[in-house]
């Protein structure tokens, strides 16, 4: 920690704090951001800075000679290598084109068909129930369905690693996220041997036999990025569909749009990732900086939660309202930004235009269950744990 932080930049942030009832997780840190400096410092979870305008959001993503993508997670005592997502540039590229073709235009449009087959599967089940709990019953199949589909892992294996990639996302017991990703090496350590061994033409195996700058990768530069691959593949696109689930089911009015004008759809999908970013990821400051007049020390970590960079007032006009005629180039952090833009945004802008073409056509009118509330986590990835949903 710096020798000497200025008190009023101290303040009480967790980022595992409590969802308040009735608010998400955006809502969470819009709250902290408006009660306190632009950047500010916490002692909690080992103690870091935080950065809270999309200005100085922006800078933390790309000037990564400064902020590094060593430490991409919270506390720092938990994180753990994830390629390439823990490299800085120039390390950082050939790890990326291992699994660049994966999620090629032309790979995810043959995923979207597999998508769109596993959604009408899923809304014809619970369309006649009336009901369903959507982050079990829906956030947690669809997704995963395709993502176990792309490294031909068996579908019954991903309740095992989800409850792993829950615990090393939204976890701050130190413990608990070690032993979690242990498990998870465990877990892949037979998987990369059989791949090994035997390899298929699936992204599990392109990792395994793949060559960075030509020579083999190392067992454990292979375990990091494939540990990595699953922790992305399992959590994000659920967590994302819970969020939009819920904000549908509390807006009608949004509903109807999106049915009377299908062709809304995807610049809604759009809106909808712009409003409920879910990462909130730190960096590593490796040289001495001075950001919002604050001078920061290098070996101490800044978190720089995405979804403020969409919901800052100062640069998006009315950023909390959802409006589906906003304008196309709206800033958004959603995905991060620089090289480590996340290589699985078009797959996750596929499978929500699917959710939403395929649910609305069947379940048109649903709302959160009567004596329920929608249950979130903060945490390094945001998520609704979940969510009771009701329908004629």
């Amino acid at each position: 920690m710096s020798a000497s932080i200025p008190p009023d930049r101290i303040v009480d942030f967790d980022i595992f704090g409590p969802v308040q009832p009735g608010d998400d997780c955006q809502t969470f840190l819009v709250r902290a951001r408006d009660s306190a400096p632009d950047v500010f410092y916490t002692h909690r979870n080992g103690g870091h800075w935080v950065a809270t305008r999309a200005r100085e959001i922006e800078r933390i993503q790309t000037d990564y000679e400064v902020f590094s993508h060593e430490v991409m997670s919270l506390p720092r005592a938990a994180a753990i290598p994830l390629f390439p997502l823990t490299l800085d540039p120039p390390r950082h590229a050939p790890f990326r084109r291992l699994i660049n073709p994966a999620f090629t235009p032309r790979a995810t449009a043959a995923l979207e068909e597999r998508a769109r087959r596993v959604t009408r599967r899923l809304v014809d089940r619970l369309a006649p129930l009336g009901k369903c709990e959507f982050i079990e019953d829906f956030a947690r199949v669809l997704p995963i369905e395709v993502f176990m589909s792309m490294v031909d892992l068996p579908d019954g294996d991903s309740p095992e690693l989800l409850k792993w990639t829950e615990t090393v996302t939204r976890s701050s017991d130190i413990a608990a996220r070690q032993g979690a990703y242990m498990s998870m090496m465990g877990y892949l350590g037979g998987k990369i041997a059989e791949r090994a061994a035997s390899p298929g033409a699936d992204l599990l195996s392109q990792i395994v036999t793949g060559k960075v700058e030509g020579r083999d990768l190392s067992p454990e530069e292979t375990m990091n990025v494939c540990v990595l691959l699953l922790f992305g593949g399992l959590d994000t696109v659920a967590s994302m569909l819970g969020f939009i689930a819920r904000f549908l089911a509390l807006n009608p009015t949004h509903r109807e749009d999106l049915m009377a004008d299908p062709a809304l759809i995807p610049q809604a999908v759009e809106e909808l990732l712009r409003r409920h970013g879910i990462a909130n990821t730190p960096r590593l400051i490796r040289k001495d900086v001075e950001l919002d007049g604050v001078k920061l020390s290098a070996g101490e970590v800044i978190l720089a939660p995405n979804a403020l960079v969409a919901l800052d007032d100062r640069v998006v006009t009315d950023p909390m309202t959802v409006d589906f005629a906003r304008k196309p180039g709206t800033p958004m952090g959603t995905f991060g930004k620089g090289p480590h833009l996340c290589p699985g945004a078009t797959l996750a802008r596929r499978e929500i235009r699917v959710f939403l073409e395929e649910w609305l056509a069947r379940i048109p009118d649903f709302r959160v269950a009567e004596g329920t509330a929608p249950v979130m986590e903060m945490g390094n990835v945001s998520g609704v744990t979940r969510l009771e949903l009701a329908w004629q």
